[in-house]
């Protein structure tokens, strides 16, 4: 009995024990950031979480830089054996056929231009004259009419032909009439620039080329010519840049980088190309406004020179940009 009394005791000293203990605190994660204003504004706990993104301050400046251009040489022009016509050497035989059919167009328009219209021309006002004098009858009239007819299809078809192989030159960079002109010797680089580079490079701007087979030689250049037509997939455009040089150890076919030390012309407001980020076709930076938040802001952009992007709206002199960590930001501020 006496032990039973004991155990009784012990027990309510111990539930007495519990109901006057201290619960301990529970350890809980960081918080995450807080996302608001949908989207725009992203504000981290404390400096700890924001240490992993890094700043730049914007202000005006003069873009500047230098683009590299991958290229290839397209063309050669050696001295022919017989008959004084340079030939044209191209490293794409697509070329070659375009170029050899435009020559021989050329020449049959230029002989039914000089010889058979000009004959047919005659052989209709001698019909004519002799049907004035009683001496032809109105077939043989309508006869010659119609071999000046066909003369003038049979043109008309030559200088289609001519336009369609002219075409695929023009589309490849090069110049009909300029290979044709171009003295032995010279070698022709084409190379393709993003087509929102046309404003820092025209024709005529100096330029430098090193091969691939040829690392050590550094060719001085300019651009010969732009392109008509801008590729619809890779949005890119051909230049021609010739080099008149007697190495005859260039070929047609040889890789080649074109550099170009490009200029803005007015001084502004420049971000590095990492700070854009793009989503529906807009374009947005993230601007530090505090010491842990982060406003995603809208901006209208302009050149972009090397990895400098001009920007014409959206920000201030001072402002500091995010440069690392622009996709995590992107990733909470739209919800990714």
């Amino acid at each position: 009995m006496q032990r039973i009394t004991r155990y009784f005791f012990a027990a309510a000293f111990l539930l007495a024990g519990c109901k006057h203990k201290t619960p301990q605190p529970v350890a809980t994660d960081d918080p995450a950031p807080v996302v608001t204003n949908n989207g725009q504004q992203i504000t981290f706990p404390d400096s700890a979480s924001t240490s992993f993104f890094s700043v730049e301050s914007v202000g005006d400046s003069v873009l500047s830089g230098t683009l590299h251009a991958p290229g290839k040489v397209a063309a050669t022009v050696v001295r022919g054996d017989e008959g004084g016509q340079n030939i044209v050497l191209f490293d794409d035989p697509g070329l070659n056929s375009d170029y050899s059919q435009l020559i021989q167009h050329k020449i049959n328009i230029n002989h039914i231009q000089q010889i058979n219209i000009t004959q047919r021309k005659i052989e209709l006002d001698r019909t004519q004259d002799l049907y004035d004098h009683g001496a032809a009858s109105g077939k043989d009239i309508l006869e010659a009419k119609s071999n000046l007819s066909m003369e003038q299809t049979n043109l008309a078809n030559e200088k289609t032909q001519l336009i369609e192989h002219e075409s695929g030159l023009k589309a490849a960079g090069f110049d009909p009439e300029a290979l044709r002109s171009t003295s032995p010797g010279s070698a022709y680089i084409i190379c393709d620039i993003p087509e929102n580079q046309l404003n820092n490079v025209k024709r005529g701007a100096p330029c430098t080329v090193v091969l691939s087979s040829f690392p050590n030689n550094t060719y001085d250049a300019k651009v010969e010519d732009i392109a008509d037509v801008i590729d619809d997939v890779t949005r890119m455009i051909k230049l021609r840049i010739r080099l008149n040089t007697p190495d005859t150890d260039i070929r047609a076919g040889m890789f080649a980088t074109v550099t170009f030390q490009v200029h803005g012309d007015n001084k502004g407001i420049n971000i590095n190309r990492d700070a854009l980020v793009t989503s529906e076709g807009q374009n947005y930076v993230f601007v530090r406004t505090a010491p842990n938040t982060f406003t995603r802001r809208e901006i209208r952009t302009g050149q972009q020179i090397g990895e400098r992007i001009a920007v014409y709206s959206g920000l201030q002199n001072g402002e500091s940009v995010v440069l690392k960590g622009v996709m995590q930001l992107k990733g909470l501020s739209f919800g990714y």
